[in-house]
C-alpha cells in the first residue's frame, strides 16, 4: 500500500489549483493536513478488497481528503472549485492523447470492443461495482453502473457532493473524441438510479 505522501505528491494539479487561492505557507500547512487525513482514511480502509483499492486510494480518498482539508482553509466553493479544476486538467490531458489515438484509421472501432473486457476488470464487482451489462452491438458498448464505490465512499467520508466530478469525468475524456459519440443520460452521484455508459463508432 502507498503512503499519504506518495499518493498525494502525484498529485500536483490539485496543488496548482490551491496556490491560486492561498500563500505558500498556508498551502504548505494544508498539504499537512490533507496527508494526515488521508493517511486515516487508508488505515481505516486497509482491508478491502484489492481491486477496490484501486480506485479508493489512488482517486476517491485524495480526493475527499484534499476537499475537506480545503474547506478548512477557504469557502466551500472555493475547496470544491479545487476538486473540479484538477479533474479537468487531468482528464484534458487522457482526452488529448485519446484524441491522437483516435485519429489512427482501425481506433476507434478497436476502443469500443475493449470496452467489454476492460470494464469488467477494472470496474467490475471485484473492484466494488454492480453493473448491468446488454448484449453486444457491433460497433456500440452499453453498460450500466447500479452500485459505485466513488458514491459510497464519498457519501461515508461526507463529500458526497464530489461523486459528480468523477461523473463527469468520463464526459470530459470521452465526450468529444473523433470518431466515437458518447452518450449519458443520468447518473447516481447526479440523483439517478443508475449511470448509463453508451460509446460507438460515429
Amino acid at each position: 500500500m502507498k503512503s499519504a505522501v506518495k499518493i498525494l505528491a502525484s498529485k500536483k494539479e490539485y496543488k496548482q489549483e490551491i496556490a491560486k487561492i492561498l500563500s505558500e505557507e498556508d498551502c504548505g500547512k494544508l498539504w499537512c493536513r490533507a496527508e494526515s487525513r488521508l493517511n486515516k482514511y487508508l488505515e481505516k480502509y486497509a482491508e478491502l478488497p484489492k481491486g477496490v483499492h484501486s480506485h479508493t486510494d489512488e482517486k476517491i480518498f485524495p480526493a475527499a481528503a484534499m476537499y475537506i482539508t480545503c474547506k478548512e482553509f477557504m469557502t466551500e466553493e472555493q475547496a470544491y472549485a479545487v476538486i473540479e479544476n484538477a479533474a479537468v486538467a487531468i482528464c484534458a490531458k487522457a482526452s488529448k492523447g485519446l484524441t491522437k489515438a483516435m485519429k489512427i484509421p482501425f481506433m476507434p472501432g478497436l476502443f469500443v470492443k475493449m470496452w467489454d473486457p476492460m470494464t469488467k476488470k477494472g470496474f467490475g464487482e471485484s473492484c466494488g461495482f454492480k453493473n448491468s451489462f446488454y448484449p453486444k452491438e457491433k460497433g456500440a458498448y452499453r453498460m450500466d453502473i447500479l452500485e459505485c464505490p466513488y458514491n459510497k465512499y464519498l457519501t461515508e467520508l461526507g463529500c458526497p457532493e464530489l461523486t459528480k466530478i468523477f461523473c463527469e469525468n468520463d464526459e470530459r475524456v470521452y465526450g468529444n473524441l473523433p470518431g466515437l459519440v458518447f452518450e449519458r443520460t443520468g447518473t447516481l452521484g447526479k440523483g439517478a438510479d443508475r449511470c448509463d455508459f453508451y460509446i460507438r463508432k460515429d
